[in-house]
């Protein structure tokens, strides 16, 4: 396996060199073949190799002969989502800029590709959300009376599947696939409540610290510096550990301490941002013409500096997001996150592991984990892509 490695380098590096030379042949050594570093060739000559490689892949996935067709099923479905999302995306971008008002046509005008797949998946993941109830063909907590549990996913009886229940059953009888929609409801829904406490609590301190100055800001500061100075990960582990016993004594459901651990936690990261756009604004001419003119602290806060710090904090708060929301998937994974009965995905790929025994001989039983994995993965991707937008228009350069 090395020795074919080895060999298929040295082979890319001879393509390399003969790609570059005759392209300054053909062109009359023209500048953009002239001054191509040969690290540049190369990796035109590799991107056209993987390219290749993943064409003879997704061809083998289609094969006949089903043990070849199972070693490339995961790549042959990931290729075939990766060209309906991007279809789904343009058409999507093409209908933004002939249908709404005048602001949208333009925004979607100005849209990358990247960014319409990312605001199309966020609009797709809120409709589950909001009409979960109205979508899920059972709740997230009913066991289905005269069905078996750990139905295999796919429909396949004689792999222990059932028509009925594509996707399968969990280890209790539950409906996987009304699981898969409610995880959409509570994950997103709790991340994004989240998010937003973390951004009053960090946004307003931080606006405070820079306004105001002097002890305040030292402390605040200071107290911000201790808290990032742990492993977010790890302390939020631990402090759900600790809420997992008081959280029964106190009648208060441990989703709740959750929600307020992990506020706390990612609000330091706003803070620190929000005291830096706000020590950027204070200095501004503007500022100090409000306060001559007698204006409070309220005021100073919410109609000076807040509005001009929208663009950095709307992009932070896409980055904060996918934080928090992939914070939660890990802690339900470790079992102190969401807890049951609400459905959630960092609990379903714990829970379907053993569904992933089935990938070798029949792949598509073993997508019980993925599709909640693959959840996670796709919202993540697709509010870096938002956030990235956003980042690339906020900063005034052109395309």
């Amino acid at each position: 396996m090395i020795l074919w490695a080895v060999i298929a380098l040295v082979g890319m590096a001879a393509l390399a060199w003969v790609f570059r030379f005759a392209g300054q042949s053909v062109t009359g050594n023209a500048p953009k073949f002239r001054d191509m570093p040969y690290g540049v060739a190369f990796g035109y000559v590799l991107g056209a190799a993987a390219l290749l490689w993943l064409i003879w892949a997704y061809t083998q996935g289609r094969s006949s002969e089903q043990a070849i067709a199972n070693k490339f099923f995961f790549l042959r479905i990931a290729i075939e989502g990766f060209i309906l999302f991007a279809i789904a995306a343009w058409v999507f971008r093409v209908l933004g800029r002939s249908v709404g008002t005048a602001w949208s046509k333009k925004m979607f005008r100005s849209m990358p590709l990247t960014a319409s797949f990312g605001i199309l998946t966020i609009i797709i993941y809120a409709i589950f959300a909001i009409f979960a109830g109205v979508i899920a063909p059972y709740g997230q907590e009913q066991i289905i009376p005269g069905v078996a549990a750990n139905i295999v996913p796919g429909g396949d009886p004689a792999l222990g599947g059932d028509p009925e229940f594509y996707f399968g059953t969990d280890q209790i009888g539950r409906d996987i696939l009304s699981r898969l929609i409610y995880g959409a409801q509570n994950t997103v829904g709790i991340a994004f409540a989240t998010t937003l406490l973390a951004f009053f609590i960090g946004g307003t301190l931080g606006f405070l610290a820079a306004t105001l100055g002097g002890w305040l800001d030292q402390v605040l500061s200071r107290m911000v510096d201790v808290l990032m100075a742990i492993p977010s990960l790890i302390f939020a582990l631990l402090l759900m550990t600790i809420a997992s016993v008081w959280a029964p004594q106190l009648g208060i459901p441990l989703t709740v301490f959750m929600v307020i651990i992990i506020a706390v936690i990612d609000s330091t990261r706003v803070y620190r941002l929000a005291r830096a756009v706000g020590q950027n604004i204070v200095v501004m001419d503007y500022i100090e013409a409000a306060k001559l003119r007698g204006e409070g602290l309220g005021y100073l806060v919410f109609k000076e500096i807040l509005p001009n710090a929208t663009a950095p904090l709307l992009a932070e708060f896409g980055l904060r997001f996918c934080f928090v929301f992939l914070t939660i998937a890990a802690l339900s994974f470790l079992g102190v996150g969401i807890q049951p009965p609400l459905a959630d995905w960092g609990t379903m790929v714990r829970d379907l592991g053993g569904f992933v025994n089935y990938a070798q001989f029949a792949p598509l039983a073993a997508t019980a984990p993925l599709l909640a994995a693959g959840a996670i993965a796709l919202l993540t991707v697709a509010v870096n892509f938002v956030v990235d937008w956003m980042l690339h228009k906020s900063s005034g350069l052109k395309e």
